[in-house]
């Protein structure tokens, strides 16, 4: 980052609203919580809609959305999707050319949706890019879809072809396998996903959502020159436990 510019993010992965694990009111105490840190900017990673099928009912999108949208920064509120942002909503698996539900729903509360691409931000005279990676597993397999495996509608490429300056970039991607490709351009990379693993016994996650999951669990990672910061996230999915990862609302101070 440059030097002179100080940015304070608030970043907030995997809500997985469903009820009575993570209900509409839960999320807007969340919110709140996360507005009382007073950041900069609001970054959100994907994963809004529910992954579990041990609940007693769905959050819908108007809800959950509806809940997210006191949040508050001075340069805004920005999101990318999720794998489960795609992978509940049947329509998009039928079409990938439509909009997912999800994305409808950030947008009707005013927060800015990224799918492989970036924009340009300003903070006391000094610029930043902030970019946003489509969803590396966003396409479920199956006959019904005509995919005989998991795919992805991430293109890194065409998301850092919008990058017009050599001012620092904050990519912000669901998944943190793409940790590996990025390149020198982008200062620092944010992911959820992991959940920490959700399950974490003194180091040992016998489940990881994917093979970069594994790899980046949880944390600060500094490799080759380049930074990826993973989130716990705050909700669940599969089963409504958590061991040993605690949820957590993410506040960074960089420059």
């Amino acid at each position: 980052m440059d030097p002179g510019l100080k940015l304070h993010i608030v970043a907030l992965a995997d809500f997985h609203a469903c009820d009575p694990w993570m209900t509409a009111d839960r999320i807007r105490s969340i919110c709140d919580r996360a507005n009382a840190l007073q950041p900069d900017i609001i970054l959100l990673l994907g994963d809004y809609v529910s992954g579990m099928n041990l609940v007693l009912g769905e959050v819908p999108a108007a809800d959950w959305s509806a809940a997210m949208a006191g949040l508050s920064a001075p340069l805004g509120v920005h999101a990318i999707l999720g794998n489960h942002d795609y992978w509940e909503d049947l329509s998009f698996q039928r079409d990938p050319k439509t909009s997912t539900i999800a994305e409808k729903a950030l947008a009707a509360i005013g927060v800015q949706v990224y799918v492989n691409r970036a924009a340009r931000i300003e903070k006391d005279g000094l610029g930043f890019w902030l970019a946003g990676l489509g969803d590396q597993l966003a396409l479920r397999p199956g006959k019904r879809f005509g995919r005989p495996a998991f795919a992805g509608v991430d293109d890194l490429p065409s998301t850092l072809s919008g990058v017009a300056t050599d001012e620092p970039v904050l990519l912000m991607a669901h998944e943190p396998d793409i940790f590996d490709r990025v390149d020198g351009r982008v200062s620092l990379t944010l992911s959820g996903h992991t959940h920490g693993g959700q399950i974490n016994m003194f180091g040992w996650r016998p489940v990881s959502a994917s093979r970069g999951s594994a790899r980046y669990p949880a944390g600060h990672y500094h490799e080759g020159g380049r930074d990826l910061i993973v989130s716990r996230g705050l909700g669940c999915s599969a089963l409504p436990l958590r061991v040993g990862s605690w949820p957590e609302i993410l506040s960074i101070e960089l420059g």
